[in-house]
């Protein structure tokens, strides 16, 4: 997600011994730039902003105490598994996918507009709309994804290693399944309530909640455990044997 300068063309022309040692210094700072993590990323720009939406949520009154116990647990249980189960092997370990990667940033995109913009979005047509009783059931989603986000900032902050940086998307992802199910079922359930908001809120409802049970069940059991955790894991033991 970083840039780099290089020379311009207005620039005074090097030797030409000197612009191989300068073009080798370059290759070797992009390799650096894509293989290790950037420590001061967090906290960012993003992560402050999930961070406000999670405090919006909290105070707002449609979020259930299970799901703050979830988070508290969430960070406690992290932290327990970095230092028993899994401790960083390295000051900094390279990520499992290359940040440079098009379809892997295409694909976070598309998460972040199906999870996170379009059901805030909703929640804040519901508010003008008067429907607070409509939106109860997407808030819960909306907190938890936000609150991941965050927790993958602290994870990825060089502090833990790659299990704990998979842990968090994988534990928050089975949680949230649960929570889209029962935003579904009140999309389904809308028609027979009073306050259940216009007919296009109820489309557009029900087609968020499908839209983000069919992609954060594809993102668990099609993605995060048969693809990601099996690369953490090897990875991160093969730095082990490295380090042996």
């Amino acid at each position: 997600m970083s840039g780099g300068v290089g020379p311009t063309g207005s620039d005074i022309s090097l030797p030409r011994e000197e612009q191989i040692d300068h073009k080798e210094h370059q290759n070797h700072s992009l390799h650096k730039t894509i293989t290790t993590p950037r420590k001061s990323g967090f906290p960012s720009f993003r992560h402050l902003n999930c961070l406000a939406v999670v405090i919006v949520l909290s105070a707002s009154g449609m979020i259930g105490p299970e799901d703050f116990a979830f988070v508290a647990f969430s960070i406690v249980y992290m932290f327990f598994i970095s230092k028993v189960a899994f401790p960083s092997l390295h000051s900094s370990e390279p990520p499992v996918f290359n940040p440079q990667n098009k379809m892997f940033a295409l694909y976070v995109f598309i998460a972040a507009i199906i999870g996170l913009f379009g059901p805030i979005a909703y929640i804040l047509d519901g508010i003008f709309e008067g429907d607070k009783e409509g939106i109860k059931a997407a808030a819960p989603h909306v907190f938890l994804l936000a609150s991941q986000v965050f927790m993958e900032g602290v994870a990825f902050s060089g502090r833990f290693s790659i299990p704990i940086r998979a842990f968090v998307p994988i534990f928050y992802n089975s949680r949230r399944i649960f929570t889209i199910v029962d935003w579904l079922r009140s999309e389904i359930n809308k028609v027979n309530e009073e306050h259940s908001g216009s007919a296009r809120r109820i489309y557009v409802g029900r087609v968020l909640a499908v839209a983000n049970m069919a992609f954060w069940c594809f993102n668990l059991f099609g993605f995060l455990l048969p693809v990601y955790l099996p690369r953490v894991f090897k990875l991160y033991y093969s730095s082990h044997k490295e380090k042996e």
